[in-house]
This record gives C-alpha cells, sequence and structure tokens, in this order.
C-alpha cells in the first residue's frame, strides 16, 4: 500500500477489486452443474433457452458471486494473514463495502430467481441461506472441516443440479436425478478440502478447523480422495444397473484417470493440491455431465 493510499484511504471501491471479490473462477462449477441438471432431465431446450441462460447466469456470477462476497467479508481477518492482497484487507473494497455488495446480491439474487417459477425461486432462497450460514457468525459453518465442505459441496453441485432439472421439467425431477446430483455433491466434499490447503496457517490461527488443520495434509488428503472417489464408483454401478454401459465406461476411464491424478496428489498434498484442482477435478466435472446425458436417456421427467 502507497503512502498517498495510506494518507488518503478510498472511500469506494475499484471495479477490478469489486470483480475480484465475485471470483469468478469460482463461478463454473454451479453453473455446470445447473447445465447437468437441465440436460438431465430429457426435456428439450427448444423454446426454453431463458430459463437456461438466466438460470446459469444465476447460479454463477449472482448466487455464487454473492457467496463469495459474503464469505470475504466474514473472512477478512483471515485473509489478513493468508492473502493480504484481497480486495478488503487490502482496502480496495473499504469499509463495509464487502458487506453491501454481499447483501445487495442476495437481494438480486432472490429476484432474479422469483423468474425461474416456485421451484427456481425455493432453490435460490436455500442457496442464500446456504451461503450466510457458511460464513456469518454466529451459524459459520466453515468452522468445521465436515460440515461446511458438505455444505458447499451441495450447494455447488447438488442444488444447482436439481434447480435445472425442476425448472425444465417444470416439477420435481425423478429419482435417478436426484441420486446422481446427490453423489455428485457429496463427492464434492472432497474438492473443498482440497482448497482449504491453500488457507492452512490462517485457519490455524484463526480457529477454523479444515480437515488439513485437524487431520494434517496427508491424512486429509487420503481422505479428500476417497470422499471423491466413492460417489463416482456408485454413479458407474447406478448407470450399468440401469443399461446405460457405455457412459457408465466413459466415468470409469475418467475415475482411473483421476485415480492416477491421487497418486500424485499424494506424495505432497500441501504443493500439489492446486495442480489436482487443475487436473483432478476436470475430469470429476466432465462425468458429470457424461452422467446427465445418461440420465436424458432414461427420461426422468418426474
Amino acid at each position: 500500500m502507497s503512502v498517498a493510499s495510506r494518507l488518503h484511504p478510498r472511500q469506494t471501491p475499484e471495479p477490478a477489486a469489486l470483480l475480484q471479490l465475485l471470483k469468478p473462477i469460482t463461478w463454473f462449477p454451479p453453473m455446470w452443474a445447473y447445465l447437468c441438471g437441465a440436460v438431465s432431465v430429457g426435456v428439450s431446450p427448444a423454446g426454453n433457452w431463458l430459463p437456461v441462460i438466466l438460470g446459469v447466469l444465476l447460479a454463477g456470477p449472482i448466487v455464487c458471486g454473492m457467496s463469495q462476497a459474503a464469505n470475504d467479508w466474514c473472512d477478512r481477518h483471515v485473509d489478513a494473514i493468508n492473502e493480504p492482497d484481497r480486495p478488503i484487507p487490502s482496502g480496495r473494497v473499504p469499509g463495509r463495502w464487502g458487506l453491501y455488495v454481499a447483501l445487495m446480491m442476495s437481494v438480486l439474487s432472490l429476484a432474479v430467481g422469483w423468474f425461474l417459477g416456485p421451484w427456481g425461486f425455493g432453490a435460490t432462497v436455500v442457496a442464500v441461506l446456504a451461503a450466510w450460514a457458511y460464513s456469518v457468525e454466529p451459524i459459520r459453518m466453515k468452522r468445521s472441516g465436515w460440515w461446511g465442505p458438505g455444505l458447499v459441496g451441495l450447494s455447488y453441485e447438488t442444488l444447482p443440479w436439481f434447480t435445472g432439472a425442476a425448472v425444465l421439467a417444470a416439477g420435481a425431477p425423478g429419482w435417478p436425478v436426484v441420486i446422481i446430483a446427490l453423489l455428485y455433491g457429496i463427492g464434492a466434499h472432497g474438492i473443498m478440502t482440497l482448497n482449504d490447503f491453500k488457507a492452512l496457517e490462517g485457519d490455524r490461527q484463526m480457529g477454523v478447523n479444515s480437515l488439513p488443520v485437524t487431520l494434517g495434509p496427508e491424512l486429509a488428503a487420503k481422505l479428500a480422495c476417497w470422499v471423491m472417489a466413492v460417489p463416482q464408483f456408485a454413479v458407474i454401478v447406478l448407470l450399468f444397473y440401469w443399461d446405460q454401459q457405455w457412459y457408465g465406461f466413459f466415468i470409469v476411464i475418467a475415475l482411473i484417470l483421476q485415480l492416477y491424478a491421487m497418486q500424485v496428489l499424494l506424495r505432497d498434498p500441501k504443493a500439489k493440491a492446486p495442480w489436482y484442482n487443475g487436473t483432478g477435478i476436470t475430469l470429476y466435472v466432465s462425468g458429470m455431465m457424461i452422467a446427465a446425458f445418461a440420465l436424458r436417456n432414461l427420461g426422468v421427467v418426474g
């Protein structure tokens, strides 16, 4: 921070800092999951492009962006240790602007969700509540290495998948869709655990009991691998049971490649976690869309 900025602190946020606050890199998983839901329900997108596009924007930039702003506001003291260059601790988003942005985007999320019908609006309410429950005191579920990643995994994968399916079907999707969406949300618990490696030191100091803190990096990484792999194995078994063998076979290949990547990760979990996030996770989410097309073949509208 320069001398001038210390003498004359900003009163309004930098536009680039606001975008950084919303963390666009995190928008992809819920957007992808919403698309998986839209594909899986077996309803033609012809004539339904508006709810598809609106839902993708809601899941990613709006709701996920809101959750990131809320998390950064509630995590500003932790970020001052882990990432002092983040928008709030660096002063580029000054004062209480981080809170104001999170609150305004919460209202925007609900307003946009209203246009997706009762299922879309209901899911949006759940998503907004989950985002705040994850970060804000006294609930702050992220303090737990078990409940926090579980909530995020279900919010990032299961909920938008279910929402995309329900909005396109104009009703509750069939149980196969719900089961597959739930399995991928459970597996995402492992992804969230690996994401916690980057905040290891700050979490220790601030009392955030992430699994890398409570179990140690090696054991936490092993657990994350199991949590990611077992639900995918269950998806494969279900697809074979539902006579979708080719789709199941492609997910088998994706899982085998992940197992090789996991071996690399486990050699040095703290150093290799970012690498795995760019390789193994890509294979994980590819399997999600493969499973969505398999469900589409089943005709699983509720």
